[in-house]
């Protein structure tokens, strides 16, 4: 089986986004139910399936369960589902040819599957979360640019 690209990855749901946020854990951290549910300190696992199957998880907890799966997908699914656009922040060092590759990469996945979609009407789902992807990923570089181009206050701690 292919190995997922997990940056490519945008859920279709809250309840979808939960479910991978779990199996990115499981897969990348070895990371099972109970040990999820502990890092968040709950009391059990019971509690975290009883979320995964309404659908519905505390707004308090989604950081928590966030960093106890290793990645932010449900904070990419509701800031998406609100037609926001979520970058990380760019912090202006230089990129490696393997960074522009990828993104030629992405450009070359959504234009392709945005051409399947107007010639077939299908996999409307997958080429909004290329499109998407691919969005982010610009903006991203622009505001690296943006803060490689203006000079930054290094602190340092001297001891």
């Amino acid at each position: 089986m292919a190995r997922r690209n997990w940056k490519r990855v945008s859920p279709c749901s809250l309840r979808q986004s939960m479910e991978l946020s779990m199996e990115f854990a499981r897969e990348k951290h070895n990371r099972s139910v109970d040990r999820i549910a502990d890092l968040m300190g709950l009391a059990n696992k019971w509690v975290l399936y009883k979320w995964l199957e309404s659908g519905r998880m505390p707004a308090i907890l989604i950081r928590p369960f966030e960093a106890a799966c290793g990645i932010d997908l449900v904070t990419r699914y509701i800031g998406h589902s609100a037609n926001k656009m979520l970058i990380d922040i760019p912090t202006g060092k230089r990129v490696t040819s393997t960074d522009l590759n990828e993104l030629q990469a992405s450009f070359a996945g959504a234009v392709s599957l945005l051409v399947a979609f107007y010639e077939r009407q299908d996999s409307a789902n997958e080429a909004l979360a290329a499109l998407t992807g691919l969005l982010e990923d610009v903006a991203w570089h622009r505001k690296n640019l943006e803060e490689h181009m203006q000079p930054s206050l290094e602190l340092e701690v001297t001891s």
